[in-house]
């Protein structure tokens, strides 16, 4: 008298939509969040040759010295100076070069902040771009960005961004 137990079915789960919801929260979560964007300079670097570099001679007098030390404070030709007057300065100081060759020179600490970095940077490269903005208006009566292929030319020879590097400096 053996009784034989029941087998008993297991229900099975309807797993039909389930790749589908799948899918539409990972479309949601895409969506919804942000992502950090990298921070970069767009620099136009020298072709790569094998010969020498020719050396420049440029005057002391046409060299802008803008030094960012380790407290992230701003130095132009050993006075300080506060963020809001660099571009003010360095477009003073490439207006007043009507046809010499004039460099800005950059020097940081190896300590100095990435923000303060790119912000000295990013105000560098907008006075230069306010200065050939003026130039088109003068000049051409329209905005540089509406300017024609030749004309940007001439008003990127008369302002070349001309930006020298120099190597960190340890503390």
């Amino acid at each position: 008298m053996f009784l034989r137990s029941k087998q008993r079915d297991v229900p099975l789960l309807n797993t039909t939509s389930t790749a589908d919801i799948s899918f539409m929260l990972l479309v949601f979560f895409l969506v919804t969040s942000s992502m950090d964007t990298d921070k970069g300079l767009s620099r136009q670097l020298p072709p790569v040759d094998d010969q020498p570099q020719k050396e420049i001679d440029i005057s002391r007098s046409n060299v802008m010295q803008i030094r960012l030390d380790s407290h992230d404070s701003l130095w132009i030709d050993d006075k300080a100076i506060s963020f809001a007057t660099l571009q003010q300065q360095v477009e003073s100081f490439v207006a007043s070069r009507q046809t010499e060759q004039y460099v800005v020179g950059v020097q940081t600490d190896r300590t100095t902040s990435y923000a303060a970095y790119f912000e000295m940077q990013n105000t560098i490269v907008a006075a230069f771009h306010a200065l050939r903005e003026k130039m088109a208006q003068q000049r051409y009566g329209h905005h540089f960005s509406q300017c024609t292929p030749e004309e940007r030319e001439q008003i990127i020879q008369r302002y070349p961004l001309r930006i020298s590097e120099a190597q960190p400096r340890e503390n």
